[in-house]
């Protein structure tokens, strides 16, 4: 008997630990730890601190702090969903991005954009970018922000 009762607060257990683990591939980060990030990462030549945060099959999270305009960009197969956190700026959408170089695999670089359409940015907003549209962040002063990155192919 008291080995029958052993094995059942055994199987209690286990099944309690079983609920209380987080699911496979959950993920949860807090404001503080995702500007600890960014802080801690190193600028690069163009005034960005980036953090890969985390990378979940067709997507991932990136914590980044832009001090300077950055790059005109495509993605041929990558969605952007930006949410900004602080500061503001502008992001230039469309047109044709100003002497194109190629940085990898579907991704396209520029010195700028030529013909977009200019929309003013804030901390708060939430904005999608397809693929394939040109895209570039024009910072007066510092802009920081997360992206989920979609891959859709």
């Amino acid at each position: 008997m008291k080995l029958l009762t052993i094995l059942f607060a055994m199987t209690l257990l286990f099944a309690v630990l079983l609920v209380a683990a987080d699911p496979e591939g959950y993920a949860q980060y807090s404001s503080a730890d995702l500007k600890a990030r960014v802080d801690a990462a190193k600028p690069d030549d163009h005034q960005v601190r980036m953090n890969r945060v985390g990378s979940w099959g067709n997507h991932s999270l990136l914590a980044i702090r832009r001090d300077a305009d950055g790059e005109a960009e495509v993605h041929e197969t990558q969605v952007d969903v930006i949410f900004v956190k602080a500061g503001e700026g502008t992001l230039v959408l469309g047109g044709t991005v100003v002497e194109p170089r190629t940085t990898g695999a579907g991704e396209i670089r520029g010195k700028s954009i030529k013909g977009g359409v200019n929309k003013k940015i804030v901390a708060g907003d939430v904005i999608h970018v397809p693929a394939k549209i040109p895209h570039q962040m024009l910072v007066p002063k510092s802009l920081t922000f997360e992206v989920v990155k979609v891959e859709t192919k």
